[in-house]
């Protein structure tokens, strides 16, 4: 007698990005014959040169303030000249030797997460991805893209990543006009940073090389830095910006930037020229879906050339999902990972929870952190949402005064009537940690009053959380 098998279901992913990593793992847990396409190495660039660098890269400016500020809170570092007299040290800052720790923490993580793969049974191809139809992608492997391979899918995830935005006005050269992949290159700090571009990218930049000791001017188009954040809390970050040193050109737009023998010079719109040691080109990405044969698959783009997707990841073609920076979804690596599980999770047929944006708690790693989640402040004030808004500065929690914080708050938004957490946004040190309360609170629909209930460790900087929610309270 014979027995028929069913064939194991053949994925393919292109790209080993967040996204990418978390299709693979999951695929191979259910069952799914994988094979991972990467040309730079697993973890993509998240790993090897935007998020996980970046973040050390700040952990390490955090650091630095620290030392700074502990005089505030009575902590002194001296040294003693050859006469024995005190005299107070500069804190300096070894970037070459910064940048080499987290170019190897870098390739560790990519290790880490390659042997992850392997262990889970997938197959990992280095190489270049394209599609060939909606179910081939064909890889190229040698050098020049002379070798190919080709792999047969049932299932396709495209995970390829964004890379950052060049202008033609000021073209990066990696030495003295850099983006932000470029900066761990540097083996020493720049005297003087000019960053062009005051979004996410170009604040937390701003924030961390001015904590190192590099003179910064900040160049922003817009009337605030931070200008797609919560007001309040892009008003807190500029005004520390400014206490610090930081020169912030508001209203101001650079319409080219060029290197000279020993710096640059940024040219305003209005004729104003800035001179710096170095430049920072912060001013957007652009997904790298051009020439992998999208399009001729039949997968949907937008204008801007990013994948639409749903909300488990799915595009115009029924068997291709996508995730992260290259799909029309929040740029964020939590929503690559989720997006990539999401992907396969429906397409083996499991059961799945579509993503829902609004749910997403991000955060912004200036000094201090800003982090969000649910409906913002600026959509209750336009009607797009009905809440009660309730904000409680950091300067009334003890232990905020204990760590001698001055600046931060926590904001929290309640559905009017029912008391309904539909939101918040806190400023604060370490304030990605701070937010998962009420990023627990808005995916379970808690009320104020039930958040209010729970314990909090007195003192602690989350007591604020509790705080704030019991002055919300709904009287029945």
């Amino acid at each position: 007698m014979a027995y028929e098998f069913e064939r194991k279901q053949k994925v393919v992913v292109v790209g080993g990005g967040p996204g990418g990593y978390e299709a693979a793992i999951a695929g191979a847990q259910l069952g799914a014959d994988v094979v991972l396409v990467e040309s730079t190495g697993v973890g993509g660039s998240a790993v090897l040169t935007d998020v996980v660098p970046s973040k050390g890269l700040i952990a390490v400016a955090e650091a630095t303030n620290g030392i700074r500020e502990a005089a505030d809170i009575g902590v002194q570092f001296f040294a003693r000249t050859e006469k024995g007299r005190p005299i107070r040290p500069d804190v300096a800052i070894n970037l070459a030797q910064v940048n080499k720790r987290l170019m190897g923490l870098a390739r560790q993580q990519s290790e880490d997460e390659r042997a992850s793969l392997v262990r889970a049974g997938v197959k990992i191809v280095n190489g270049y991805g394209r599609l060939e139809g909606p179910s081939s992608v064909v890889v190229s492997t040698g050098p020049g893209g002379t070798d190919f391979d080709q792999f047969d899918a049932d299932t396709v995830v495209v995970s390829v990543g964004a890379s950052p935005r060049v202008l033609s006005t000021a073209m990066p050269d990696g030495k003295r006009i850099l983006t932000w992949k470029q900066l761990y290159d540097l083996d020493s700090m720049p005297e003087h940073l000019i960053v062009v571009g005051s979004g996410v990218t170009g604040a937390e930049f701003a924030s961390a090389f001015n904590a190192l000791g590099s003179k910064v001017t900040l160049i922003s188009s817009r009337d605030q830095v931070l200008p797609g954040e919560d007001a309040d809390a892009a008003a807190v970050i500029e005004n520390v910006f400014k206490r610090n040193g930081m020169t912030v050109l508001s209203k101001s737009r650079a319409d080219s930037v060029v290197a000279t023998d020993d710096g640059v010079v940024a040219t305003l719109s209005d004729g104003r020229t800035v001179e710096g040691s170095h430049c920072l080109m912060a001013v957007g990405a652009v997904p790298n879906t051009k020439g992998i044969g999208l399009a001729e698959a039949g997968v949907q783009l937008t204008e801007s050339g990013h994948i639409r997707v749903n909300r488990v990841a799915r595009t115009s073609v029924p068997n291709i999902y996508a995730a992260g920076d290259c799909t029309n979804f929040l740029p964020l690596a939590s929503v690559a990972s989720m997006q990539g599980r999401t992907s396969m999770l429906h397409a083996m047929g499991d059961a799945v929870t579509p993503t829902e944006l609004r749910n997403v708690a991000s955060n912004i790693f200036t000094q201090p952190q800003i982090a969000t989640v649910g409906w913002t402040q600026r959509q209750i004030e336009e009607g797009i949402a009905q809440g009660d808004i309730y904000k409680l500065p950091l300067s009334s929690n003890p232990r905020a005064k204990m760590m001698g914080i001055r600046d931060g708050f926590v904001k929290i938004f309640a559905r009017t009537g029912s008391g309904t957490v539909i939101g918040g946004v806190i400023v604060a040190p370490n304030a990605s940690e701070l937010i998962f309360p009420i990023a627990l609170a808005v995916e379970h629909r808690l009320t104020v009053d039930q958040v209010s209930r729970a314990f909090t460790v007195y003192p602690s900087l989350s007591g604020s959380i509790t705080d704030a929610a019991r002055a919300m309270h709904i009287v029945l």
